[in-house]
């Protein structure tokens, strides 16, 4: 679904007339949103299985045997009730109460399903306007939402949480980690098989992604992993229980402060930690954790009130022991705590001598949603080859981002798989980074070789040819021509790529042949944009003479359409599309790795990535912040400079900041008003 954004929007803007309508306040309503959205998710999932499923069932005597919830369990989803589906609660008669239909639905889920139960949100609905409701419910119900697959309704879903973490609706947002971050994680530690725990589970991502890594290898979530998690908050506990059973995911989450409890030690150890605690928690009480077994390291510093000041270093050590012997646990710190000194340097020393810590990954501020500033990935394997134990890759990610908003940034999943691909060097899986660089490759050569001019040299023919009645088009025409003649090169120079063998050397071979395509598509996608303003000048002066603008208008429009294929669609903001676009696009993820690995083998590379002996951690006071080590990347000249890109970013910003500058105005008002009442 390419203009999801939109509809996420869309959806967002309808939920939020629920506030409106009710009487709760900002950090109450966000849990009967959540669940029309478990609903709604769980019905499209449940929807699709089921669809999967009835054409298998047996039947005997000509009576198809009915659906259970083991038929579900097994493929991620939940079993639903009738009463239980959108489409009932939507087609409900209007002399029928859409907020006792849901509570219904919701308790029919609950008796279904034991770990839910008093878990899903109910009589908060009582407080909701029935006309509001029954509104959002039909909104919800959209039909670009009902042929949607479970990937798109995870990332509405996940974009809810997203707005309300924004509108620091629920403890200022700390029950969510933005997805970018949690799939570096999952890719790195790479979840297959075994015990999961998540000490600070929040609303239980990290369990999710992983699933989605297992189902990924066409593998059942259920089968391979086991999820334990705790979380202090009962109502980020009832999200991650939410979240889970949406997902089809058996999880035994448990309310804990895990300072001082840990309800899962009789199921330990666990061949994965993932977790992303709060950052410099200080005031814990020191007395109640003393003897606690996993501060294998001791307590880091203790004050003279008996606190510990700073828990940054009590969850590293927690991390560590609940590791079994060939563990990998990967956690969100603070990049301040990576070189922090006093009593946590010496917990981080010895950690870093037991040979556990395995790679640091540094992360520019922005990528959190009510947080801007930088953090860092610590990573651990017990499973570490004896000739690692020693080291220690540091690989500084800061410089590696996009632009989602003006305040907020991400990794885009290429981004992601070539942070994933320097790791496979590390450790020595070459062939899956042969593999990844020949799929850039592959799809590049696809993108050009798929290009098609017909229709939009066709479309720019029909044009000119109208407005040359009317204006001087003698440049258009020319422009025309050159763009036809350049299409026609592009593409039997395209015809020519071949499928490239995964070998380092085709490989450089392949991209070597691919770059003369990708400067040819950069050159038409100019032209083609200069044709469009040429036909946009023309129509101007044809309407300035006196002629209407809707044949012309329809025409350009006509342009405008025939240009996606090739040039991308403009409102999708955040994947390249378009034939062109995506064939300099890809080539250019090939030509990153292979320009920074050439050999296909790990190597240093300034200002990104170094493997770092104890010797030298040692001589740095055993730091582990990565910018410590791999130097300052060189400064490059961005030879793809996109100015009207740049523009586009500008103009964002400024609406930003207007609309900020709109709701303060509003709040001083008010707040004045109040004042002089």
């Amino acid at each position: 679904m390419e203009h999801i954004g939109s509809l996420e929007k869309r959806l967002w803007s309808s939920a939020d007339v629920l506030r409106s309508t009710s009487n709760f306040a900002s950090n109450e309503y966000f849990m009967p949103v959540m669940g029309l959205i478990f609903l709604r998710h769980a019905c499209s999932r449940f929807l699709k299985v089921r669809d999967e499923i009835l054409p298998t069932l047996p039947s005997r005597g000509g009576v198809v045997r009915d659906l259970t919830k083991a038929d579900f369990s097994s493929r991620s989803a939940i079993f639903l009730r009738p009463e239980a589906q959108f489409d009932y609660l939507v087609s409900l008669p209007e002399d029928q109460s859409p907020s006792a239909a849901v509570i219904h639905a919701m308790e029919t889920i609950e008796e279904d399903y034991e770990s839910l139960t008093g878990l899903l949100p109910k009589q908060e609905y009582t407080e909701l306007d029935d006309d509001a409701l029954r509104q959002v419910l039909r909104i919800f119900n959209d039909p670009a939402l009902q042929k949607a697959d479970g990937d798109v309704f995870g990332r509405i879903y996940e974009y809810f949480l997203t707005q309300f973490a924004d509108q620091k609706a629920h403890d200022n947002g700390e029950f969510f980690t933005p997805i970018s971050i949690v799939e570096t994680i999952v890719n790195v530690i790479e979840p297959t098989r075994g015990k999961i725990i998540d000490p600070a589970c929040g609303s239980g991502g990290m369990f999710v992604q992983s699933a989605h890594f297992v189902e990924a290898m066409k593998a059942s979530p259920n089968e391979q992993l086991t999820f334990y998690g705790m979380e202090k908050n009962p109502t980020t506990l009832r999200l991650a229980k939410m979240n889970l059973a949406v997902h089809g995911l058996d999880g035994d989450i448990q309310k804990a402060i895990s300072y001082y409890e840990d309800p899962h030690k009789g199921q330990g150890p666990f061949d994965y930690v993932m977790a992303n605690p709060p950052f410099n928690v200080d005031e814990i009480d020191a007395e109640k954790m003393k003897d606690d077994p996993r501060l294998t390291f001791g307590l880091p510093g203790v004050n003279k009130g008996g606190k510990v000041s700073n828990g940054n270093y009590v969850w590293m050590s927690f991390f560590h022991a609940y590791l079994s012997e060939r563990g990998r646990a990967g956690i969100v710190m603070s990049s301040q705590a990576s070189s922090a000194g006093g009593q946590e340097a010496k917990v981080r020393e010895a950690l870093v001598k037991s040979g556990d810590m395995d790679i640091m990954c540094a992360i520019r501020g922005n990528f959190f949603y009510t947080r801007t500033v930088p953090c860092e990935i610590w990573f651990m394997d017990k499973g570490k080859s004896e000739a690692m134990r020693d080291k220690v890759l540091m690989l500084d990610a800061r410089n590696v981002f996009r632009k989602v908003t003006r305040k907020i940034f991400d990794f885009s999943p290429e981004q992601m798989q070539n942070l994933t691909a320097i790791v496979w060097l590390y450790r020595g899986q070459h062939d899956r980074f042969n593999g990844l660089v020949r799929d850039y490759l592959s799809i590049a050569r696809a993108e050009a070789q798929g290009a098609e001019f017909a229709g939009l040299v066709a479309a720019l023919e029909a044009a000119q040819g109208y407005l040359s009645g009317h204006t001087d088009t003698a440049e258009l025409v020319a422009g025309i021509a050159k763009l036809a003649a350049e299409a026609d090169a592009f593409v039997a120079t395209s015809a020519a790529l071949v499928e490239p063998e995964a070998e380092i050397a085709a490989l450089t071979a392949a991209r070597d042949a691919m770059q003369p395509v990708t400067e040819q598509a950069k050159a038409l996608i100019k032209d083609i944009d200069h044709l469009a303003k040429l036909a946009q000048k023309a129509q101007d002066a044809t309407v300035a003479s006196g002629e209407k603008a809707a044949e012309g208008k329809k025409l350009l429009a006509a342009i405008a359409d025939a240009r996606v294929p090739l040039t991308g669609d403009p409102d999708v903001q955040l994947t390249t599309t378009g034939a062109l676009k995506r064939t300099g696009y890809f080539e250019g993820q090939a030509e990153w790795l292979l320009s920074r690995f050439p050999d296909g083998r790990f190597a240093d590379v300034e200002g990104l990535v170094k493997l770092v002996d104890m010797e030298e951690l040692a001589a740095n006071d055993y730091s582990l912040t990565p910018g410590r080590y791999v130097g300052v990347a060189p400064e490059v000249e961005d030879a793809d400079f996109d100015f009207e890109e740049t523009i586009k970013d500008i103009h964002l910003e400024i609406e930003g900041l207007n609309a900020e500058a709109s709701e303060l105005a509003e709040t001083i008002a008010k707040n004045f008003e109040e004042l002089i009442v």
